[in-house]
Formats: C-alpha cells, structure tokens, sequence
C-alpha cells in the first residue's frame, strides 16, 4: 500500500512543483516505484516531464472516459517515476473541478485507493489555492507538508493555512498529518532567511527543513530534465542542495 503525499500551501509562488518534482525523482531514482498525480490544472509538473500532450489526462480518469492505467505514463529516463498528468487541454480540470467536483468530494481519494497496491510513494502536486480541487487532494493523502519561502509574511500565511486545514479536517473527518515544513530558496547568508527559519523552528510545532536556492532546478526544468541528472557545463546540484533533498527523502518516506 502506497504512501501518499501533497506538497501545499494556498499561496502560489513557493515552488510546490519543483519540490514535488525533484522529490518524486529522488525517491524513483534511489529504487521506489513513485507515481505523481498533477492535480494542477495548470499542469506545470507534466510540461516538465513529458514533452508531448498525453492522449489521456487526470480529468479524463476522474469523468469517467479512460482508466486511470490508461492515462498514467512513464517519465523519459526515469524507469521508476510515472505520471499521471494534467497538460491543461481545454481546461478540462478546472471545468470539471468548478461544476462536478461538489458531487464527488472523495473522487480523488478513490482514485488514490485504486492506483495504491501499484505504486510505494505517491505525490500529489497542487495548484495554490484551497477549492474543491485541493481539498479533494488533501483529504486523499496520508501527510501534508508545507512549503514556504522565507519572506517575511510567510509565517503569517502558515497560521492561515494551518487553520483552514483544522476546518477542513473536521469536516470531512481527516486524520491527515501535517507537521512538516520546508523553507524553499534559502540563503544562509540572508539574515532574514535565517530568522524566519529559525522563527519556524522555535515554534515547536514542525520540523523544519530548508532547500538552498540553487539556480539549476530552473534550468532541469527548461530541458525536462530531473535535477539530480541534469548538469550544466559539468556541473549539477550544489551539494547542499543535494544533501537536502537527501534528508527530506528520508524523512518523509521512512
């Protein structure tokens, strides 16, 4: 039985794709059959990984119009990684997600049951926000880890989510975890990078991990590439960045 997670905050900009990506690459790479479901209807994380749009995609599986093996692919190069995406055809996701979705709160859920004896880790990429759409992934996950950029509003926007996450628990009767954080685009040398850190970390609340800023995650993107293989002029990852990725692989799948 898998392990399913979502990377989410409701604010957009604090890089929930590149890590979901770089994550789901980290665990196929060191041996994990990992799938990632892209519940974006922007679909960012499948233009990353797949250069041609899908026949099928997440929104045809969750109408009904295709099986969900039929819609899930292989990532190129990687033989471990397969993706169910979203490549924002006709924006279908969000049509479905504004006028079907109130009638199937549990739809993903279900879905993640199905595809769960199939695959160890699964990783739900959301888009920012908290609709139907999201909370419908929430809901279907074991752990919810969020990412936050270290600015100066982003403890703020924590609280915010942190509540609306409580509601949403209660509501539909959620025993979802949530006590982790990652601080994304950390520079040691930033003092208020550092603070806010450190600020996160007093809170006794999470365990807080941070990610270097690191130029290359960009550029892995552009060519389609994971970052862990990708390299530029010989050179890849920075090796804080590399043992950072390490140590959140081990800790959200041990």
């Amino acid at each position: 039985m898998a392990k399913t997670i979502a990377f989410h905050l409701q604010k957009g900009g604090v890089g929930k794709t590149t890590i979901s990506g770089t994550l789901a690459c980290q665990s196929a790479i060191n041996g994990h059959n990992t799938l990632v479901i892209d519940c974006d209807p922007q679909g960012n994380l499948s233009s990353w990984f797949l250069t041609q749009p899908p026949k099928y995609e997440l929104s045809d599986v969750l109408q009904g119009k295709c099986f969900v093996e039929e819609a899930i692919i292989k990532a190129p190069e990687l033989g471990n990684l397969s993706i169910l995406p979203t490549f924002g055809i006709g924006g279908t996701l969000k049509n479905y997600s504004e006028t079907k979705l109130a009638e199937e709160p549990f739809v993903i859920q279900d879905l993640v049951k199905d595809v769960s004896e199939n695959f160890e880790h699964i990783i739900l990429d959301l888009s920012p926000g908290l609709g139907r759409l999201e909370r419908s992934a929430l809901i279907a996950s074991d752990e919810i880890i969020t990412p936050m950029t270290p600015e100066v509003f982003s403890l703020d926007g924590l609280e915010i989510f942190i509540d609306e996450l409580g509601k949403l628990k209660k509501n539909m009767r959620s025993s979802v975890k949530h006590n982790k954080i990652i601080i994304n685009s950390f520079d040691e040398r930033i003092r208020q990078h550092r603070d806010i850190f450190r600020a996160a970390e007093e809170s006794g609340r999470f365990a807080v991990y941070k990610i270097p800023v690191d130029p290359l995650f960009r550029k892995a993107q552009e060519a389609s590439k994971a970052p862990q293989q990708f390299k530029v002029r010989g050179r890849g990852l920075k090796t804080k960045t590399i043992q950072a990725i390490a140590d959140l692989d081990n800790s959200i799948w041990r």
